[in-house]
């Protein structure tokens, strides 16, 4: 477990690095020498254990918070994808508590605006719509796709065809 950990944890180094452009090497240049490539690269590959304060350190350095360099807590949502593409029930839009679903009916209203689309049964998101409604509920992506099932705006698996 705490090998899988330490994946999980090297693959969001590696991502919040890629994010920003810089090579291993980038990073060792950039800090000039503070953050070695190598070094790096062991804590990406999770070949090396990294402390709570060079974590800290890395986050400033990357200009980003600790948070954001950590793995997702379960398991379960590093390991399902999100879906590619949601199909929004309107309907069940319509009838959901808006406390819950207020952040998505904005969203739904403004992305049909964009589009010139006023179906008012359904309407598709693309996954980057997905990932930025999960920064706004602040949830996976998959976790997020979930609660929109249980709040009756997104179709089961089994009813995507109806909706």
């Amino acid at each position: 477990m705490a090998n899988d950990y330490a994946k999980a944890l090297g693959s969001k180094l590696r991502t919040v690095r890629s994010q920003q452009g810089l090579s291993l090497q980038g990073v060792e240049a950039k800090s000039e020498g503070r953050w070695k490539a190598v070094v790096v690269g062991s804590y990406e590959r999770g070949d090396r254990a990294v402390t709570v304060q060079r974590l800290a350190d890395l986050a400033e350095f990357y200009g980003v918070p600790l948070v954001d360099l950590l793995p997702d807590g379960s398991a379960s949502a590093a390991a399902e994808p999100p879906p590619a593409r949601l199909v929004i029930d309107l309907v069940g839009l319509a009838q959901a508590p808006s406390p819950l679903v207020g952040p998505l009916a904005r969203f739904v209203s403004a992305i049909q605006a964009m589009r010139g689309d006023h179906d008012s049964r359904r309407l598709s998101l693309r996954a980057e719509d997905l990932h930025t409604l999960a920064l706004i509920y602040d949830e996976t992506p998959a976790r997020l796709a979930e609660l929109f099932t249980e709040w009756g705006v997104l179709p089961a698996e089994g009813d995507a065809g109806s909706a």
